[in-house]
């Protein structure tokens, strides 16, 4: 048996186990739930485990490092965002850091571009009406949503995702595509995309895909000025971070007509509590964060994540790092 530990957070799919096991003694939180903060800490206090396996919803701060103890060489996270661990901590304990890079690109771009059309052409109304029996004879006004063909798109972040989200939508016939990032990008002409600066996105484009990282500038970039300068048909889709997005003035705009309608699959806070003034609006289609609900992207996911804790074990750069070890 092997003798040194791990502890996974979750329960993960099963490549990433069966990494872990080559070179790990395995200790999983069985649950498909997350992990209490204060059980976390009491579970891995005094240990000696080597790697953590954790998720998107663990908060990886002082509290759990100090528990884990100075052995700890490696926490992994089965995502693409690490902003809940405490990286100047893991740095400070000379801690490697690995998340799961560009595994969910694909998923995360098709359902992206799944919520633009759902959105646009309002399925999901479409889709109760016939649940609640209100499918009649035909209505020449009824339920008619808006076809992309003509119309302008825009892209807010076009690194992988918002690309892809470009490379997939850009045969459905757009006229213009527009995309706002911290800098001009060479691949954008494959897609022939067009770099405009923000103000230029949010007033001339009738799609809109957020698709970037949550930072201090982007925080609440959509708000209530910036709705005010959209066009009134605008449809905003969010796939990126939830925190992009001031809901109170989103909130506020779908209500008074400043924007058509918006697509969520990341929300502030999430989840969304089902009483939320959004969920109940039929202009807003909100989605359970399922970009990266795919068998193809979670077993990958899992598998990196498992292949990073097993390198930093071995002395090796984790595929995904993010903080490498100080020596």
């Amino acid at each position: 048996m092997p003798s040194r530990k791990v502890y996974v957070t979750r329960r993960i799919p099963q490549p990433g186990l069966d990494v872990l096991a080559k070179e790990f003694q395995i200790d999983v939180y069985d649950s498909d739930e997350a992990i209490p903060h204060d059980v976390l800490v009491e579970n891995v206090k005094g240990k000696g485990y080597d790697a953590l396996l954790c998720m998107l919803t663990d908060q990886v701060d002082v509290a759990v490092l100090d528990a884990a103890g100075p052995q700890l060489k490696i926490v992994a996270t089965m995502s693409v965002g690490y902003e809940h661990i405490d990286l100047e901590a893991c740095n400070q304990r000379k801690i490697q850091v690995a998340n799961t890079p560009g595994v969910s690109t694909d998923s995360v771009a098709e359902l992206t571009c799944s919520l633009l059309l759902m959105t646009a052409r309002r399925t999901v109304e479409g889709v109760e009406a016939v649940k609640n029996g209100e499918w009649g004879p035909w209505k020449p006004n009824w339920i008619c949503g808006t076809e992309l063909n003509g119309t302008t798109l825009g892209i807010y972040g076009l690194g992988r995702i918002g690309f892809n989200v470009g490379r997939r939508l850009k045969p459905f016939g757009f006229k213009k595509i527009y995309y706002c990032d911290v800098v001009e990008v060479s691949y954008a002409k494959d897609i022939e995309a067009e770099y405009v600066d923000f103000e230029t996105l949010v007033a001339k484009c009738d799609f809109i895909c957020i698709c970037c990282n949550l930072t201090p500038k982007t925080k609440h970039m959509f708000n209530r000025e910036i709705f005010k300068k959209m066009k009134k048909n605008a449809i905003l889709i969010n796939s990126g971070r939830g925190g992009v997005i001031d809901h109170v003035a989103l909130e506020e705009a779908l209500r008074e007509g400043e924007i058509q309608a918006a697509g969520l699959d990341v929300t502030e806070p999430e989840p969304l509590p089902k009483d939320h003034p959004l969920v109940k609006m039929k202009n807003c289609v909100i989605l359970p964060h399922m970009g990266s609900n795919t068998w193809d992207s979670r077993n990958l996911m899992s598998e990196i994540a498992g292949r990073n804790c097993v390198a930093a074990l071995r002395g090796d750069t984790p595929e995904g790092k993010v903080l490498t070890q100080i020596s």
